[in-house]
């Protein structure tokens, strides 16, 4: 592999991956709240709900904690995937972004330095948080793991995107914080991490079936729980949440390179 390559696309790509990850590291007050906030939710919402709300596919075995478990798994992707794009806001408003704009490194090694970094810390978070998974009876195995790990991958990838995508034209962060409580903490609700597809209104329903993130909790919840039937068909939930997720991830990042080739232009 030529050096140019090497200078212009691969290095500034894991140089932007690196700072994502060391930056977010030495906040101590974000890796607190990315991950306390949503266990939080999840004990406090999973414990008040108790038995009084049970999904007609629930198994009678199973409470709310271990139903909204996934739920919660997929709050800490989006917050962690969406909020790490808020550092494209601040790069910024500091002239970083600008000093890398007119550099000579490729733009889509820009997209991919900031998707792999916020990638990799949604799926660390998310993976922390797993470790509670007994404490609901959910227990571990090796195809379980490597289920939970792969959809957390794909999720991680497509919400990262839609940060980025979100954040590029942005010029505050107080803007994309109205766009988070306006589109992504609806798009969160209406994928069925608090209540089921089954026990919701006609045109909420419609809402969810339109929601990509409705079919990747479902292969969360099916990576869980692969039960007696294979997830490895190709109609089962786990292959098509991951499907449909990858679909939206390839979209959103196309989106976000053609997004910063502009910028380069102008």
């Amino acid at each position: 592999m030529s050096r140019p390559v090497i200078s212009h696309f691969w290095l500034p790509m894991i140089t932007l991956w690196k700072r994502e990850v060391v930056r977010f590291l030495r906040q101590k007050n974000r890796v607190i709240g990315a991950l306390a906030t949503p266990i939080l939710f999840w004990a406090l919402i999973g414990s008040g709900m108790g038995t009084a709300f049970r999904p007609p596919s629930l198994p009678v075995d199973q409470d709310y904690l271990e139903y909204f478990y996934p739920g919660t798994m997929l709050m800490i992707v989006l917050f962690t995937a969406i909020f790490s794009t808020i550092s494209i806001i601040e790069d910024r408003r500091e002239g970083f972004l600008q000093g890398v704009l007119v550099a000579p490194v490729s733009p889509f090694s820009i997209v991919l330095g900031k998707i792999l970094g916020g990638t990799t810390l949604a799926v660390g978070q998310s993976l922390l948080f797993y470790l509670l998974a007994p404490l609901v009876g959910l227990h571990f195995s090796f195809e379980g793991v490597f289920l939970v790990t792969v959809t957390l991958v794909v999720l991680s990838v497509a919400l990262t995107g839609l940060g980025y995508v979100i954040a590029w034209p942005m010029q505050s962060v107080q803007g994309f914080h109205a766009i988070m409580n306006l589109f992504l903490l609806p798009l969160w609700l209406l994928s069925g991490a608090l209540f089921a597809l089954e026990t919701a209104k006609g045109w909420i329903q419609w809402i969810m079936f339109m929601n990509p993130l409705t079919y990747g909790l479902r292969a969360l919840r099916q990576a869980f729980d692969p039960g007696p039937s294979s997830p490895f068909t190709w109609d089962s939930p786990w292959v098509v949440g991951n499907l449909v997720m990858l679909v939206a991830g390839m979209i959103l990042v196309a989106m976000a390179a053609s997004m910063t080739q502009r910028t380069f232009r102008t």
